[in-house]
């Protein structure tokens, strides 16, 4: 299952003049939505999507539509009639909504990045791993991180928030291989919580502690477009 939170309070954009949820934005004939879910469209026929939104400015309506033009076969919407405590937590809410059960795979992706042509790795490795973070050469204080245990098999061997312990720059996109293990991490991060906001990423710290096999796909930056702030926004504006 692909999980799309979108439940944001798009402050940024509202503060710089922005009367529409950023995923509503036009952007080069179609919606930033639209990009942002299309990463996924080798996927339409045959994975289903989860939404999970907020009640603005017609927001149920607009995904359905959207969706309809994108031509998925399989997806549900979604809405929270309240903030979250953090992306981590609106997917709960949404799996809890839609009666998602534990075998489920997730992969989580934001709503304000790019990445098409997206596929799931296929290395070895993927047979064996119980989730990964897909990743970018990067630096700065805005990004989760992950750090590399070394050796042959690119396995994680620590995850952060917000906190630069490598240059491997998470792109947005976390899989989990089951949604009860998605839940377990949760869990013990709301019992021993590393930040003040529940972020996807030091999830992974959990199941690393426990024994699981946590990994990282490595992709070139040039493979993403980033869409989160109205600076990225105006950028692709720009492009041709």
């Amino acid at each position: 299952m692909i999980v799309i939170p979108m439940a944001g309070l798009s402050r940024r954009f509202s503060e710089a003049g922005y009367r529409l949820p950023k995923y509503m934005l036009p952007l080069q004939g179609r919606s930033v939505f639209a990009h942002a879910v299309a990463s996924f469209a080798a996927y339409f026929p045959t994975d289903r999507f989860l939404f999970i939104a907020r009640p603005v400015d017609g927001t149920e309506a607009f995904i359905m539509r959207e969706c309809a033009a994108l031509g998925m076969a399989d997806f549900r919407v979604v809405m929270l009639d309240a903030p979250t405590a953090g992306q981590a937590e609106t997917v709960e809410r949404g799996l809890d909504h839609a009666g998602i059960g534990p075998e489920a795979s997730l992969t989580i992706f934001n709503i304000d990045t790019f990445r098409p042509g997206f596929r799931h790795p296929e290395a070895a490795w993927t047979r064996r791993s119980d989730g990964y973070l897909e990743v970018f050469r990067g630096s700065g204080a805005n990004w989760s991180y992950v750090r590399p245990a070394g050796g042959d098999e690119p396995l994680a061997l620590e995850t952060a928030e917000k906190r630069q312990i490598s240059d491997l720059c998470c792109t947005g996109l976390y899989h989990f291989a089951r949604a009860d293990e998605f839940r377990t991490a949760l869990a013990a991060e709301r019992a021993a919580p590393s930040l003040g906001e529940r972020y996807v990423a030091p999830l992974y710290n959990h199941l690393i502690a426990a024994g699981r096999r946590i990994h990282y796909a490595e992709v070139p930056l040039s493979a993403i477009t980033f869409c989160g702030v109205p600076a990225e926004y105006e950028a692709a504006l720009g492009c041709g």
